[in-house]
């Protein structure tokens, strides 16, 4: 039966499951018009093809200690992973949002490849199509490559789309199989005896580079030392005992061009006013549930892309992760914007997220009873999974339909997080979608909500403080005190 090993990094997300809350990433899109079940299912039969994890399953084999393996999927047929429902009576959105919130609750089969879809019939007047995928299969970069598979710049674009084929190494032969733990020696020895003589002649011919890239990576594994020594954030009703229920919600779409009006006046950028947004809108929650937020610290957890251009067409995990102290114990919401940005643009240069890849490729290797305490320390300095991810700025389709929101839920996995925050642009607005326990945050649609209050506050704040320049006021209070034309009698 063919089978493969899973890379440690893609290792890493198969073991991050928790008790309760798995590494799964759900997603949905709302079309305008109906999907058709059966042209959907040509698609992802005919696309997908392209990316063999897509048929295969997850098995744990080998000495001393099982590792995870990529193995094909007997008899796979895709038809097993579609599934074609309605949305139940009365409909809207409350409706769509506990549909979607018992599929997140639902553990993927483990006997089967890990991922499905569910297309949802009668959501408004088109309908939804709801994806979930296990992490290990893919990051953000990587999902961002089967949506440029799966969907289309035009309603009537041809089955075989415009998509780059998965670049993957070719299939081992019997006798490198048979003689694969040496092989592997083998190639990693030569590997390390090429990178050694490169090395050296580099460090040779440009010594003060090789010293700086020397200096990140050292600078790099002492911030993360130092992260993972950080006090654990305190309890709150982020954290706690999970239940196996999920709570899913999403704000109101705000424009991008309000965004940018917010941030322009403090040099932020996008991210650094919705992050803020969200960082208002998770304060007044926990004010209300009786936090103190002036003397309390939330850490989100941030994943950062360090995907390389040669991996640009394969799944998988290329990703480190930063801790972000959200701006919480600010009173001023401009105040959190520029809190905000301050906190950003240092983790924009960090070398802390090329340590945290190098952690997670590190721990895919040892036994899952030592990787899980290591990732169990990590989990454990921050309360909320945070990331934010810019969709296609033009309109695209699937099947055929018109796609008009896209939505995902970014999972909060492991014993302690009890929420993902997501943010993804589209089409010239954004959304942000919560996940979150049902039993620590049983009402996370008052936080997109409030999202969306605050997100109208900052924009009449910045309004507000804008001061036009005097030659302007000058002539606007000569406007004023003017007659206009319009305010003449219209006969004399």
């Amino acid at each position: 039966m063919s089978r493969r090993p899973m890379s440690p990094g893609d290792a890493v997300w198969f073991h991050m499951d928790g008790p309760a809350n798995t590494a799964v990433i759900t997603s949905i899109l709302i079309t305008t018009a109906p999907l058709d079940f059966e042209r959907v299912k040509r698609v992802y039969t005919h696309r997908l093809a392209r990316f063999r994890r897509f048929s295969e399953r997850v098995v744990e084999v080998g000495l001393p200690f099982p590792t995870p393996h990529w193995e094909a999927m007997p008899g796979f047929a895709i038809e097993q992973q579609l599934h074609h429902v309605a949305l139940p009576a009365p409909g809207g959105d409350a409706a769509l949002a506990d549909l979607v919130g018992d599929i997140a609750s639902t553990p993927l089969d483990h006997a089967r490849p890990l991922w499905d879809v569910h297309v949802v019939d009668g959501v408004g007047n088109g309908s939804a199509l709801i994806t979930r995928m296990h992490h290990c299969m893919g990051d953000g970069g990587a999902n961002r490559l089967i949506a440029n598979t799966l969907f289309d710049a035009a309603p009537d674009a041809p089955l075989e789309g415009s998509f780059a084929h998965e670049s993957a190494a070719p299939d081992e032969s019997a006798v490198e199989q048979l003689f694969a733990p040496m092989l592997q020696i083998a190639r990693r020895s030569a590997r390390q005896l090429r990178g050694a003589i490169d090395t050296a002649v580099d460090a040779a011919t440009h010594p003060q580079e090789t010293l700086r890239k020397a200096g990140f990576a050292m600078a790099g594994a002492g911030m993360l030392a130092s992260e993972l020594l950080r006090t654990a954030d305190p309890p709150s009703p982020l954290k706690g005992a999970f239940g196996l229920r999920k709570r899913v919600a999403w704000s109101a779409p705000v424009s991008l061009a309000d965004v940018k009006e917010i941030g322009a006046p403090m040099g932020a950028k996008i991210n650094d006013v919705l992050v803020a947004g969200m960082t208002g809108a998770l304060r007044t929650y926990l004010s209300r549930c009786g936090v103190d937020v002036n003397h309390t610290t939330v850490r989100a957890m941030v994943p950062v892309d360090l995907r390389p251009p040669e991996r640009i067409n394969q799944l998988g995990n290329e990703f480190g992760v930063v801790l972000l102290d959200l701006a919480i114990g600010s009173r001023q919401r401009l105040q959190r914007v520029l809190a905000t940005k301050a906190s950003m643009d240092a983790l924009k240069r960090s070398p802390e997220p090329v340590a945290a890849l190098a952690l997670f490729n590190l721990l895919g290797r040892v036994p899952k009873a030592v990787e899980d305490i290591a990732a169990q320390m990590f989990q454990s300095k921050a309360s909320v999974v945070m990331t934010n991810v810019a969709g296609p700025q033009q309109p695209i389709y699937l099947a055929g339909a018109p796609i008009e929101r896209v939505m995902f839920w970014v999972p909060h996995p492991g014993k302690e997080m009890g929420m993902g925050i997501s943010i993804l642009s589209y089409c010239g607005s954004a959304t942000l979608s919560v996940i979150a326990d049902a039993n620590l945050v049983p009402d996370p649609e008052t936080i997109t909500q409030e999202f969306n209050r605050e997100f109208a506050a900052m924009l009449k704040a910045v309004r507000a403080n804008k001061t036009p320049p005097a030659g302007k006021t000058a002539a606007r209070r000569a406007a004023r005190s003017s007659p206009r034309r319009s305010e003449a009698p219209a006969h004399r």
